[in-house]
């Protein structure tokens, strides 16, 4: 068996036929680029071509694909060319992995304003289109839950006990941790700058009103759409790689029922829990920072703080919570809808997610409160 590849041609009138022998193999890669070059050039200029593949011993992708595009070369330099004498694997070989055209990327303008106008207007009409992919996910959610509701006995309560699990219960530690630390830091820098005006007990009102009404429930939905969020994309994303999002299509089953609505009811259901213990976290951190550095005690502390808020205070940032939640769950699953047959796919899509869910986060929040200002709730 031949190791390398190789051909001899005949020419008959303007017909050129090539026969093909050998191993057309990456074992050879080499000699296998220099072979398809001198096809094409032994071609050139007839009026056609013959590549006759009867003798090839072996024959891989690389192979096929060197092959064709010496074909597709000939055919558009204005030669007639055709394949012949395939076997029955080879010819489906060259079927699919013959050569294809690729894209030639945008050439740049030259002028960086340009660029940037262009770049600017891809992003908003992209910003449209996932405005729109989103309120149809939304309605297709909002539908789901409405067959949740109707038919509670075909609602899959193992999968939602399952993600209160995963969503909730495992998230505690890191959401204790990061807001303990961010009621300490909230507290020290506002018993510093306070101190110059002689008013460190204010302090205790800072940490109340901006814990309770705003960085407790933003922390913590930012928390969630970096680790939930993420999951939730990546989840449904391989499952969309292993085409396992088509089984369940094939086998009657709704995958928004099956995959949307449990993560979605259960992150909605969490993220109030999760904002209550954000709160507490985050107001004991203030506490302990408050005896140390200033030296008020737990009891002044508390007592101050219970005439500083009040329970709108407290709702406020109860009330964002299931909107984050909702937010975060249809972003992370309409990207993961999105993702296609390749390991970067995914790995794009999940950035999207965590960067698009904290962007919607921060607005429904700047949203909230503007509303609550206006209704001076």
């Amino acid at each position: 068996m031949s190791a390398k590849p190789e051909f001899s041609i005949d020419r008959s009138g303007g017909e050129t036929r090539m026969r093909l022998g050998g191993s057309w193999t990456l074992d050879a890669g080499a000699d296998m680029e220099r072979s398809s070059e001198r096809l094409v050039g032994a071609a050139a200029g007839g009026q056609a071509a013959v590549i006759d593949i009867g003798g090839v011993e072996r024959m891989d992708t690389g192979g096929a694909w060197l092959i064709d595009r010496a074909r597709t070369t000939l055919e558009t330099a204005g030669v007639s060319s055709s394949i012949v004498n395939a076997r029955p694997d080879q010819a489906i070989l060259l079927q699919e992995a013959g050569w294809r055209a690729f894209d030639a990327p945008k050439k740049s303008s030259g002028l960086s304003l340009v660029d940037m106008l262009v770049d600017l207007g891809e992003s908003v009409a992209n910003a449209g289109g996932d405005f729109v992919a989103g309120v149809a996910f939304l309605g297709a959610s909002v539908v789901g839950l409405g067959r949740a509701f109707a038919h509670p006995l075909r609602f899959r309560f193992t999968s939602l006990v399952y993600h209160l699990e995963s969503f909730g219960l495992r998230s505690v530690p890191i959401i204790l941790l990061i807001n303990f630390l961010v009621g300490c830091i909230v507290a020290q820098q506002g018993i510093f700058q306070l101190r110059y005006f002689g008013a460190e007990a204010f302090a205790v009102d800072l940490i109340g009103i901006l814990i309770l009404r705003e960085l407790g429930v933003l922390l913590t939905s930012i928390m969630i759409a970096g680790r939930s969020g993420s999951a939730i994309t990546a989840e449904i994303g391989s499952m969309k790689m292993r085409e396992e999002i088509d089984a369940l299509t094939v086998m009657g089953l709704s995958p928004m029922d099956v995959l949307v609505i449990p993560r979605l009811i259960a992150l909605i259901i969490a993220m109030p829990l999760l904002t209550f213990l954000a709160d507490m976290a985050a107001i004991f951190g203030g506490m302990l920072v408050s005896w140390i550095y200033a030296g008020l005690g737990p009891e002044a502390f508390l007592t101050r703080l219970q005439n500083a808020i009040a329970m709108n205070t407290f709702l406020v940032g109860l009330i964002k919570a299931p909107f984050m939640a909702l937010v975060i769950a249809l972003v992370g699953a309409m990207e993961g809808m999105r993702v296609e047959g390749s390991a970067e796919s995914l790995g794009r899509q999940v950035t999207a997610s965590v960067v698009k869910a904290i962007f919607m986060v921060i607005v429904v929040d700047g949203l909230f409160a503007m509303f609550f200002a206006t209704i001076e709730y």
